[in-house]
């Protein structure tokens, strides 16, 4: 499963162990959520997104996120970067 779970921490200014305690689950959990070695149960994964007040397709992914650059700066073809 991939997530945007770094990109939204560093835009908010949040750090692991604050969102850790604010979703009610082990600093680690989120390590090993943004590295992609852990799976979100359902429920989590609605936490974290309630907290980012962003929809679950804006923070996970069954498929890669094009980067944020291809979105922000496509080439004049239209195609990404």
């Amino acid at each position: 499963m991939h997530n945007r779970l770094p990109v939204l921490r560093a835009e908010r200014g949040v750090s692991r162990s604050d969102l850790a305690a604010a979703v009610g689950v082990n600093t680690q959990t989120i390590g090993f959520l943004e590295r992609g070695d852990y799976g979100p149960s359902l429920e989590l994964a609605l936490r974290i997104c309630a907290w980012f007040d962003l929809p679950v397709e804006a923070v996970f992914s069954l498929t890669p996120f094009a980067p944020m650059s291809a979105q922000l700066y496509p080439t004049k073809t239209g195609e990404p970067r």
